[in-house]
């Protein structure tokens, strides 16, 4: 996402984390200029839009805990994949690199040859 949001303008991504101008908040705490309140620069955990980028990582890439379930889920996947009745040879294949794109996004790499151990585990014994 950064280097997307970088080739459309070298300062977007700063625009993202930073805000596109200097942000104020009143400030309820202090005293009242002319009837009106105290500006003070707005906090960056403030910002609306780094809480937007923020929840989009989580719904995306999850907390610790979530990726930890979804690197489970996989490998176990990947340790159970077994040719259904009917499936060819493309399609088993497919399936079997679905499970790796997956697991290589959660940063778990197998060598090929325990890819190649584990496609043959699965293969019908016809």
């Amino acid at each position: 996402m950064h280097a997307h949001l970088a080739a459309q303008d070298d300062d977007m991504w700063y625009v993202i984390t930073d805000g596109p101008m200097r942000l104020v908040k009143a400030n309820t705490v202090g005293s009242l200029t002319d009837g009106s309140p105290h500006r003070i620069d707005k906090p960056r955990e403030e910002f609306s839009t780094k809480e937007i980028w923020d929840k989009l990582i989580q719904l995306c890439e999850g907390n610790e805990q979530t990726k930890e379930n979804k690197l489970s889920v996989a490998v176990k996947k990947f340790d159970n994949i077994k040719m259904k009745t009917g499936d060819s040879m493309n399609e088993y294949d497919e399936r079997v690199s679905g499970i790796i794109n997956e697991l290589n996004a959660l940063e778990k790499v197998y060598s090929n040859k325990e890819v190649a151990l584990e496609v043959v585990r699965g293969l019908p014994k016809e």
